[in-house]
């Protein structure tokens, strides 16, 4: 029995990244689905984590996701942080949508490698906008 319930575990995990990727357009970051699992790649990375809290019923969201990720202004960067895509609508990201304060969405979280907010942006932008916003907030997790 407990190897049934870890195969359907990881089987879920594995359906669940495989979802989560095939939604993005080609180009988009390698994103993961939680804060938790971002926070932990940052800082075993070392690199500065992007939180997109989003829902697939904003528009704006969806703009952002098909033309801003993964445009050739943004992709520069895509190795430069961890990415979470945090779906709000899912009942297990209600905390990390609380205690980043999301009031609305697109709301996009940055933080350092260790974890502490050192920006925010909420509201859908530009390819080039939300470029110099990754450049500022590299300089800023230095």
């Amino acid at each position: 029995m407990k190897s049934l319930s870890k195969f359907l575990a990881v089987a879920t995990l594995a359906l669940a990244s495989f979802s989560l990727a095939s939604d993005f357009p080609e180009g988009s970051p390698a994103f993961v689905s939680t804060l938790t699992e971002a926070k932990t790649k940052a800082k075993a990375e070392g690199k500065p984590v992007i939180a997109v809290y989003s829902a697939v019923w904003c528009p704006p969201c969806q703009a952002m996701k098909k033309k801003v990720y993964p445009s050739a202004e943004v992709k520069k960067y895509h190795d430069k942080f961890v990415w979470a895509y945090i779906d709000t609508d899912v009942k297990e990201n209600g905390p990390d949508a609380q205690a980043a304060g999301v009031t609305g969405i697109p709301h996009i979280q940055f933080l350092d490698k260790d974890g502490k907010e050192i920006d925010k942006q909420v509201g859908g932008t530009s390819p080039d906008d939300f470029a110099d916003k990754l450049a500022k907030v590299l300089k800023k997790a230095k």
